[in-house]
């Protein structure tokens, strides 16, 4: 709550004639009536001030609506961003620092920003090995999770030192890549081989730096298994992507039943 030398405090906690009392002078913000729907409330819930200007948070008295603030709390047993936004596509990416370590990790905080030319990006949330590795070399390669790899990708998430190669710990091979130095998963059908074009240290509305790095790059060099061209039309779900849902173990499967057509409408 904010309260101004110029706006009187209207923090109460009362009966519903109290309450008729204080709200019946915010014109244009909400009617006597609906106030009128309960019988005790706590005004500090409800009601923002500031200078010469009081709101009333409907959103806090809606019964079909839950409202927070995130930089006050969710107020839920699980933060819900992730979750709403999604299910989302993974990053799962391979790099190597300047000594050649390979490192390969799954991020689910990944998709496509261009067309022409293609640039696809994904961010480290902390100072990963992927970051510093990709640092070094300006070069990593984004793998496709699929359905029949999900074990072994998931087996690559493990928080293990920066020494160990998740190529081995997960029972993968690295296939060298075509143009940049940094090899891809051979199992899987789909591989962009990538160049660095940004890595931006995000901030908040304030310009507050945060410890997470979106990383960009241009996609030089694609792979797909000729299989999944049908027609020469790529089939997305022959090709069995794997989503991150919200959950500490939540994923979705793409499925040729989840598939719908609908044309952007003509000028």
């Amino acid at each position: 709550m904010r309260t101004s030398d110029t706006a009187p405090s209207l923090v109460c906690m009362g009966s519903l004639t109290e309450a008729r009392t204080s709200i019946e002078s915010v014109q244009g913000l909400v009617s006597v009536s609906n106030a009128l729907q309960y019988e005790r409330f706590d005004f500090r819930q409800i009601i923002d001030l500031a200078p010469a200007d009081l709101t009333i948070r409907k959103s806090a008295m809606s019964d079909d609506i839950h409202f927070y603030e995130p930089a006050k709390g969710h107020g839920l047993p699980h933060d819900p961003f992730n979750a709403i936004v999604g299910p989302r596509p993974i990053g799962w990416i391979s790099s190597q620092d300047a000594k050649g370590t390979l490192n390969l990790s799954p991020y689910s905080f990944f998709n496509a920003f261009n067309y022409t030319p293609p640039i696809i990006g994904f961010c480290s949330v902390g100072r990963k090995d992927s970051l510093n590795n990709i640092e070094q070399t300006r070069e990593f390669v984004w793998n496709l999770a699929t359905r029949p790899l999900a074990e072994q990708m998931n087996m690559s998430c493990a928080s293990v030192p920066a020494s160990v190669n998740e190529f081995e710990l997960a029972n993968l091979t690295a296939e060298p890549s075509r143009i940049v130095s940094v090899p891809r998963v051979k199992e899987t059908p789909v591989a962009f081989e990538c160049r660095v074009t940004q890595i931006i240290q995000l901030q908040r509305a304030d310009r507050e730096v945060v410890p997470s790095w979106l990383i960009l790059g241009e996609v030089v060099a694609v792979h797909i298994a000729k299989r999944l061209l049908k027609d020469g039309i790529y089939d997305t779900a022959a090709g069995e992507p794997i989503l991150r849902g919200g959950g500490q173990a939540d994923y979705f499967q793409v499925s040729p039943e989840s598939l719908f057509k609908m044309y952007r409408p003509k000028a």
